[in-house]
């Protein structure tokens, strides 16, 4: 089992940055995928951004490729998502997500307020 923590969110103004980082419990964190996800208030849970296990692989929503950049370290079990020229619509819960290799077990992270101000 995994439990994932979200850190790094808060209020920023159009055009800042900010980075997210979740950090995951356990010693098999290269064991597991990992994603971002994102829900705006009146809006269902969408797909942010996808790293595989390794951190060859990367996957973005089109409306956050060449803004958010997806990386990880599994030296220090933690998924990172670098959010730049962010915008009024990115206002949102942010979600980290894991999902064991090969299988379809997964876990949320509590998720984190991400507020930008116009």
């Amino acid at each position: 089992q995994v439990q994932l923590v979200e850190s790094g969110g808060g209020l920023v103004q159009a055009g800042g940055s900010l980075r997210l980082s979740c950090a995951a419990s356990g010693r098999t964190f290269s064991s597991y995928d990992m994603g971002w996800y994102r829900q705006a208030p009146g809006k269902e849970r969408e797909f942010v951004a996808f790293i595989n296990w390794s951190g060859g692989r990367t996957i973005y929503a089109d409306s956050m490729k060449g803004r958010f950049t997806i990386s990880r370290d599994n030296a220090k079990n933690t998924v990172y998502l670098q959010m730049n020229s962010l915008k009024p619509e990115d206002t949102a819960i942010y979600y980290c997500h894991a999902e064991a290799v090969g299988t379809r077990y997964e876990y949320w992270g509590q998720g984190i307020q991400v507020t930008v101000s116009s």
